[in-house]
């Protein structure tokens, strides 16, 4: 299993590697573009690495949607005889950005496709100009590589456990990248019920709480999470990534897993920070 992970792994780092090699975004002419033939009620697919964040198609006579959050489909409008309208209006430009990529297509209306015309288009490295992405950290791509690579790493002996209603809860690594956190966390459920999963959520609370004083709780929110099941049978590991944070020592960071079901099951492990502090680099 672990060399499966690891093989994973080094299938994404060559990935990402190669995803890197694209061309910085300059001027380009219409004529410079790749063309992309569109035809009668014929829809093509544009299929990018990484999830689509805009679109422009610079043409009304084509219609555009996303059946995935990293698929473009595209198809020719028509009018209400029935004619494309693309066929009327000419070519047009469509634009794709990702999380750090632009690439555009000379979109050309065709009335006599050939047999071998394309009706889906994978977005290569080729086609893609690099954005200005200095302030926006990893793409989620990037972080699923380094996630993959948590998860196959040997778990170590952390005192950050629970076990309750027969769900023992741990922490088996952290690990930090420039400014991010990796948590690896796993569960055991050691009955024959199956655990369905309502929420987890992760927030950071007062160590000691006084019977009088109101608990403040300030959540916060993953930048990726790598797996994302409904239940869980037996064992169920998954990492966490979030944006770098701090909390004082007065303070855990509390990861509550819930059951859906009324009064279902809780979950609870609290991590100090001297947990996160004491994290390896990834």
């Amino acid at each position: 299993m672990k060399n499966l992970m690891l093989l994973l792994s080094l299938i994404f780092t060559i990935g990402l590697n190669s995803f890197a090699q694209f061309a910085h975004f300059g001027s380009v002419s219409k004529a410079e573009l790749p063309t992309v033939f569109l035809s009668g009620d014929m829809s093509i697919h544009f299929v990018s690495p990484e999830p689509i964040q805009y679109v422009d198609i610079s043409s009304k006579s084509i219609l555009g949607d996303f059946p995935l959050k990293n698929l473009l489909r595209i198809k020719a409008l028509r009018d209400t005889s029935g004619k494309n309208v693309a066929e009327q209006m000419g070519d047009a430009v469509v634009t794709i950005t990702g999380e750090k990529f632009i690439a555009q297509y000379h979109v050309v209306y065709s009335s006599d496709p050939s047999p071998n015309t394309l009706t889906k288009i994978d977005i290569l490295p080729e086609h893609m100009h690099s954005l200005d992405i200095s302030n926006l950290g990893m793409s989620q791509n990037e972080l699923k590589a380094y996630a993959m690579r948590v998860i196959a790493e040997r778990t170590k002996e952390y005192r950050v456990q629970s076990k309750a209603y027969g769900i023992k809860a741990r922490l088996n690594n952290v690990f930090t990248l420039d400014d991010y956190i990796f948590l690896d966390l796993s569960y055991e459920n050691q009955t024959n019920l199956k655990y369905d999963i309502d929420q987890l959520r992760f927030t950071i609370e007062d160590r000691k709480v006084n019977k009088a004083s109101t608990v403040q709780a300030v959540e916060v929110k993953p930048e990726f999470v790598l797996f994302k099941p409904n239940s869980f049978k037996k064992h169920f590991r998954n990492v966490y990534v979030f944006k770098k944070f701090t909390y004082p020592g007065n303070k855990l960071l509390k990861v509550e897993m819930n059951e859906k079901q009324l009064s279902g099951r809780v979950s609870t492990i609290s991590l100090k920070y001297s947990e996160i502090l004491g994290a390896d680099i990834l």
